[in-house]
């Protein structure tokens, strides 16, 4: 009798705990069991210590340590926790801003702040900005659109800034300035995600963040740019608006 209500209250017990694990939040269902299993990982390299096994303790030992500074450094030592929690951490990958238009694609690396580029159509297609010499840059601004133009002068003004002085004229960008231009051409919302340099569905934070960091990199003494501050803040304001939709 004693063993079938031990064995009943076993069963009960597993069921409430498989209803509460099927109806809890993934993510934290992943913390959960890594902590549980940190432990363990702890707790046997004790055991195997004390008997000898110190060959097999001090990697599992280190496992649980590592597994516990990736969830919560404090809890092994602050400054030592985060280490090695980092030692197996993946490296994220490098944040760039991607803007196209019908003549140029463009890249901006967020940590350098550098701007990259290459030619999508015409004569020069497939050439990447870098490998073209300053008067071939300058003189495919009669070809551009609005667009294009903006693109263009802005990855002069970050290679060249004196390039102005040099330059004959303006082509193809009329009297639009640079966030006139920005507000003329339209930007899905995949565009956006790719101008602050985002996955999709990124959140709030992401977007506020992304958005400050791009502006520090497009201030004037950065080699800043009127255009892609302004298509940076559009895509800000596309973005924050579907989050604001999503939550209707």
């Amino acid at each position: 009798m004693i063993s079938f209500i031990a064995g009943a209250a076993l069963l009960a017990l597993g069921l409430y705990g498989l209803k509460v694990w099927t109806g809890a939040d993934p993510k934290v269902l992943v913390k959960v069991a890594t902590r549980t299993l940190a432990y363990a990982a702890l707790v046997a390299a004790v055991v195997l210590l004390a008997l000898g096994r110190i060959t097999v303790a001090l990697p599992l030992g280190l496992g649980g340590l590592v597994m516990l500074g990736r969830l919560d450094p404090a809890r092994i030592g602050g400054p030592f926790g985060a280490v090695l929690g980092g030692l197996f951490r993946p490296r994220a990958a490098p944040r760039v801003s991607r803007v196209a238009s019908g003549l140029f694609e463009m890249e901006l690396d967020h940590a350098s702040g550098s701007l990259s580029g290459r030619i999508v159509s015409g004569p020069h297609a497939g050439a990447l900005l870098d490998d073209l010499d300053l008067a071939t840059l300058v003189a495919l601004r009669a070809g551009c659109d609005a667009q294009s133009l903006s693109l263009l002068e802005a990855y002069l003004d970050r290679r060249a800034p004196a390039w102005r002085e040099n330059a004959q004229g303006d082509a193809g960008g009329g009297d639009l300035g640079g966030a006139a231009r920005a507000r003329s051409g339209a930007m899905t919302e995949q565009e956006a995600y790719q101008v602050l340099g985002l996955e999709p569905g990124a959140g709030l934070e992401a977007i506020r963040a992304a958005h400050r960091s791009l502006m520090k990199k497009l201030h004037p003494d950065q080699g800043g740019s009127d255009y892609l501050a302004a298509r940076v803040n559009q895509a800000k304001d596309i973005l924050l608006d579907v989050l604001l939709r999503e939550h209707r």
